[in-house]
Parts: C-alpha cells; structure tokens; sequence
C-alpha cells in the first residue's frame, strides 16, 4: 500500500471561535558552543579510516544549508574522543546535567516574561526524545525551579521532533479541561533535547556499516518553554504572544520505517529515509486544509483562506522539508523566514526547534497576523496549530481605529 497522506478528515470537529487559549511567555536556551560543519570532519578523520560511506556523509554535511549548530560541547569534549563512543548510561547522566541547566534556563524566560508566580502553574507538560530515564528529566527541572510537588506533570516521549508542538497541544487540551470547570490554567511546556554527544555512536554506524546516515550532519541541542493560559483570572490588559485557535495531529500510513530514533546501548540512532521531505510536503496540504475547515472564523469574509496568508513556523527537520513544504504550499521563503534562520544558526534541535521558531517569528514586527504551526515526528507523525499574533492586529489597525 503506498503512504497515504493524512487521509481522516477532522472537519466535523469544529473549534468554537474564542477558545480563550494563549501563550504569555517563551523562552529559549542554546547551549554556548556554536559548531561549523567542519567539527564533523574533525571527528570523523580523527577516530575512523577513509571509505565510500564516510566521504558521502562528509560531503552532504557540506551542503545542509546549517552554517552553525549549538551543542554542549567543542569537538575536544573527552565524552566524544574515546576509543568507544558514551555508553546511554553515560549520555543519561550528560542529559541530567546539561540537559537540565538549559531546561531550567529556558523556563525561567518564559515566567518571567509571563509575569506571574511560579506558584500559579497548574500542570507542566514536558517532552524529548533524546533521553528516557525514570523519573523524566522534567522531575530534577521542577526541583530547581521550585514548582510546588503536587503540580500534575505529563512527560511525553516517541513523538520525535513533533514533541514540542505535540506538548502545546496537550497542554490546550489541559486547558480546555480546566475552563469547563471555571478553573485557572497556566501550563509550564518544556521541550529538551541534547543530541550531539551521539554523533559518535552515529559515525560507528557509518564506519561499521558503510551506511549513508545524515542524521549526523543535521542535530543540535537546545531548550524551550512556554507558558500556555486558558484566561480565567487573567488582567484584561495582558497581551498575549500568541492565541491559540485550533490544532491538527494526524499519522502518515505506511510509513513507520521512514522515520524514527531507535533506541541503541550507545544511546539512539536516526532513523531518516530519502522519502521523508516528499511525504512531509504532501501532507501539509490537506492537513492545512481540514484545519482551516474546522475553524469557523475562517469562513467568513475577508479572512486569510490561503496557505500564502500566513506566516508560517515550520520545524526545520532539513533543508528539503523546508524547500518541499515551500513549494506545495507556494510560499515563499520570506515565509518560512524564521524557520530558515534558525536552521541555519542552530541546526535541528529536535522538539525543542518549533518553540525556538515561534520565538523568532514573534520577534518580527512587519510579519502577518495569522500563523501556521508545523511539526513532523516518526510514524510519520503531522501536527499543526493555527494561532494569532494579537499584536499585529494592534498594529495593522486604522488609526481611527485606535481613537
């Protein structure tokens, strides 16, 4: 059977035109080590003999369209040049430290551009693929925060670079929850992700089974929060990043081989076939489409109906995702802008890019209203959210509007 693309229709599932959903804080921590494509080499030449498989991985690591990717550490890190590469028991206790720090420093951005009191979180709604020990790094971040311990948390897990906008939905849906009780929700959302100390497990792959594997060449680390509000208690003066109107999740059939992050004794190994970019650009289509259909806001007149009349933050998973979705949509790059730039300064940090790209395209006052949240994980997983920058409206008003 050949893959079909998002084929169940979700568009009996109307959203109600104010869900009263929004994100009032983000934040973002990239570790401080910026890495060129030649770290790779350097670590390649330096620990494996030349062959056929090795030169092709080097080669396309020259041309990923990645000038830069954040990592926890230089190609000198002591972890990455021992005979064998870091055990996962090893990789664990590096998660714990490295991956917890940035976790920690990510979520105090976010509440603190939030504005309230730690306190006040009700659930925190974490996720990464990149670690899975017991209890979840989300425990240790809640410690060092200080979040009270009986604040509910859900750490999701197998859901890949689609976890972090996987994790904003499921908090909505938290949300939700609390609003039909008249209660207050505010949803700490975490993402973490510390891929680079496998990149020599990933090159004994390569050596040992002269196998072409470009995972390698496209992963980073990184971390990100948000702070997600369902509005009950909320100042009418607070002004929200972004509101929430409606989300997607769908599975791709067929296509549980084409992407994945298999578990290995030397930590996990990217699973990332040559289909991947077409199945990616095909599904957006009609998944954009039935998410349209099933907000009602977008019926009426004067309202954008058009993939090309928003903004979109799509997670930049590599170069051809990004180019594939550009042309099925026909969009443009400008786009796609902040999804670029941080691929190419940051690289893929997994579930933690989309958030990073959300913080980027908030940034940008000359954007457009409306935005198109886009994420793929293995399965292949496709999630999409359609927000709103209320600000932009502000903005974009007649001056007699505003009198």
């Amino acid at each position: 059977m050949s893959p079909s693309a998002v084929p169940h229709s979700t568009a009996s599932d109307h959203f109600k035109d104010d869900l009263n959903l929004s994100i009032l804080g983000l934040g973002v921590a990239y570790p401080d080590v910026k890495n060129g494509p030649e770290a790779l080499d350097i670590l390649a030449r330096r620990h494996y003999p030349e062959s056929k498989a090795l030169s092709k991985v080097l080669s396309i690591n020259q041309f990923t369209g990645i000038d830069t990717r954040s990592t926890i550490a230089t190609v000198d890190h002591p972890a990455v040049n021992r005979p064998e590469p870091p055990s996962i028991a090893e990789l664990d206790n590096i998660f714990r430290k490295e991956g917890v720090r940035l976790s920690v420093s990510a979520c105090l951005d976010a509440i603190k551009e939030w504005g309230g009191n730690i306190e006040e979180i009700t659930h925190v709604v974490s996720t990464t693929c990149s670690n899975s020990a017991n209890p979840g790094f989300d425990h240790y971040v809640c410690k060092q925060l200080g979040i009270r311990s009986n604040v509910e948390k859900v750490l999701l897990h197998g859901i890949g670079c689609s976890g972090g906008l996987a994790a904003i939905r499921t908090a909505a849906n938290l949300a939700l929850g609390l609003s039909f009780r008249h209660k207050p929700a505010r949803i700490l959302v975490l993402a973490c992700e510390i891929t680079s100390m496998m990149v020599r497990s990933e090159l004994d792959s390569i050596h040992q089974n002269q196998e072409v594997r470009i995972g390698v060449c496209l992963f980073g680390d990184c971390a990100s929060a948000s702070i997600l509000s369902n509005g009950v208690g909320v100042p009418p003066s607070t002004e929200p990043i972004y509101q929430l109107l409606g989300w997607k999740h769908d599975v791709i059939e067929d296509t549980e081989q084409d992407l994945g992050f298999d578990v290995d004794p030397h930590g996990w190994k990217v699973i990332l076939t040559p289909r991947v970019p077409m199945l990616a650009a095909a599904s957006v289509q009609p998944a954009f489409q039935d998410l349209l259909n099933s907000l009602p806001r977008y019926h009426k007149q004067d309202l954008p109906t058009t993939a090309a009349d928003f903004d979109w933050a799509l997670h930049p998973g590599g170069l051809t995702v990004l180019t594939g979705v550009e042309a099925a949509m026909n969009l443009t790059p400008e786009h796609l802008r902040a999804s670029y730039e941080i691929y190419m300064e940051n690289g893929n940090s997994s579930s933690a890019t989309i958030m990073s790209v959300m913080n980027r395209l908030r940034k940008d006052e000359g954007g457009r209203e409306n935005v198109v949240a886009c994420a793929f994980g293995p399965g292949i997983i496709i999630e999409m959210m359609i927000m709103k920058r209320p600000s932009l409206a502000i903005i974009n008003l007649p001056t007699e509007d505003l009198d």
